[in-house]
């Protein structure tokens, strides 16, 4: 039996319980819970080893919790298999230059889990046209990618995202190689499909970024050092906490 519509509104789109894991026998993510509302939008900062991209990739059920819980959409993240629920863009997607392959080739992609291998149909083609045409990409539908900025490339891989009509888009460090003038668009980007309802969640190393677009902040070194609204985390003590000082929160890089 399906879940009704009220059920499904009311359940964490992500839900991690006393989560602990390592590679080793020493934790990486130790003791950690945390939930994730439909709507959202969550940023997770840390200093480098912190955690980061391993408590995102329990949350989407890329490793499997050494204790605790981990469920994705209400399911156990490890076992989620409604793949165009959620759109991944992975650490260093747009750095990415192996793949000679065009902008359109990418984001119809995103399309490849509602129709296996099966041919793409005219409102597939529809779809991807829109998720392009959203992230500004439309004049560089047939460039490849290998001939893209780095920001132009991070917008082509959200665009496939969205051709998979995700409700949650999972960012690792995203900004990571794009110039500066491409940040400043990619979050105006971000704040919009944020504004359309898609639930974000974000890793970023750019506090002041993450101040300024985040409306909740978790702070991660291992474990949780703060969990709330993005206006509070500056005058918290988990800047100092995580990073072993007073982090400059308008002064951007902090990786």
């Amino acid at each position: 039996m399906s879940d009704s519509p009220s059920t499904t509104e009311s359940r964490p789109v992500v839900d991690l319980r006393s989560v602990t894991f390592g590679y080793t026998a020493t934790p990486v993510v130790e003791n950690v819970s945390l939930q994730v509302e439909p709507g959202e939008f969550l940023a997770i900062v840390g200093p480098n080893g912190s955690g980061k991209s391993t408590l995102m990739k329990l949350m989407v059920g890329l490793v499997t919790p050494d204790e605790g819980t981990a469920r994705l959409f209400g399911e156990p993240a490890r076992s989620f298999d409604d793949g165009e629920r959620v759109g991944y863009v992975a650490q260093h997607a747009s750095a990415s230059k192996e793949m000679p392959i065009t902008v359109r080739e990418v984001v119809r992609m995103g399309r490849f889990p509602h129709v296996g291998f099966g041919r793409l149909s005219a409102d597939d083609e529809a779809v991807v046209d829109r998720a392009i045409e959203t992230v500004g990409m439309s004049a560089f539908t047939d460039r490849r990618i290998t001939q893209l900025s780095g920001g132009q490339r991070q917008r082509a891989f959200i665009a496939r995202a969205l051709a998979s009509e995700a409700e949650l888009l999972v960012l690792d460090e995203p900004t990571v190689g794009v110039d500066a003038e491409s940040v400043g668009a990619f979050y105006d980007l971000l704040n919009g499909l944020h504004d359309r309802g898609i639930t974000v969640l974000l890793i970023e190393h750019d506090l002041s970024a993450v101040a300024n677009h985040a409306g909740r902040v978790v702070c991660l070194d291992r474990e949780v050092y703060f969990d709330g609204p993005a206006a509070e985390f500056a005058d918290s003590d988990a800047v100092a906490r995580a990073f072993g000082g007073a982090a400059d929160l308008l002064g951007g890089d902090r990786s």
